[in-house]
């Protein structure tokens, strides 16, 4: 019997994408975590196949937690699930370590079949996916400057780009407002940007937002 770990902060998403690996894999138990810190908590408690990871979760996100096991367990297969469209987060995925990367809008028969493949030690790599770290394997040019920043800044650019102020960003994230404010000065000082316009306008520019 497999055993599987699937971790989302929304119930309902959580409740369905058990369900549908119910479904399509048995015979299976599957746990489930609600936020970062009580999956990785679980990883190293337990023994699992697999963890299929969100992305967005309070506090610990799904790429710290995908560091954590990798350094832990680094043979266990984590899959990151994303709400993020594949250029915003997926490169960064599998250079962590992820067995794959799927958006939830694909999630169905797309996560049973990465589940199957990461159970078996191969990689799950969708065929856009697969475009666009060729496109970078391809490239000549220097890094992007979003390249440069850490995962964390990465976030934090991302949803300044989106318009939320920074208490609002300190909530989401679990972090105090000063921690927050301490990314964006980095992300400015990383970038040579001078202001949260021209972070806005880096990121629709680069089509890391929409």
């Amino acid at each position: 019997m497999f055993r599987l770990l699937v971790a989302d902060d929304h119930e309902i998403v959580r409740k369905g994408l058990v369900n549908v690996i119910a479904e399509g894999l048995q015979p299976v138990k599957i746990d489930e975590a609600k936020n970062g810190q009580e999956a990785l908590n679980k990883v190293l408690k337990n023994e699992y196949d697999l963890v299929v990871l969100d992305i967005k979760m309070p506090g610990k996100s799904g790429l710290d937690v995908l560091k954590e096991i990798k350094q832990h367990q680094p043979k266990l297969p984590v899959l990151i699930l994303s709400m993020h469209p594949e250029e915003q987060f997926a490169i960064r995925a599998i250079r962590a370590g992820a067995a794959g990367y799927l958006t939830k809008e694909c999630a169905g028969d797309e996560l049973v079949l990465a589940v199957r493949k990461a159970l078996k030690g191969e990689r799950y790599i969708s065929a856009s996916l697969a475009d666009l770290m060729a496109g970078e394997l391809d490239s000549d040019s220097e890094k992007p400057l979003h390249e440069i920043l850490s995962d964390r800044e990465y976030q934090v650019m991302l949803m300044i780009a989106s318009g939320k102020p920074v208490g609002a960003i300190a909530t989401e994230l679990c972090l105090s407002a000063k921690t927050v404010s301490s990314y964006r000065a980095n992300i400015l000082l990383k970038t040579g940007m001078k202001n949260n316009a021209e972070i806005t306008h880096y990121a629709i520019l680069n089509k890391l937002v929409d």
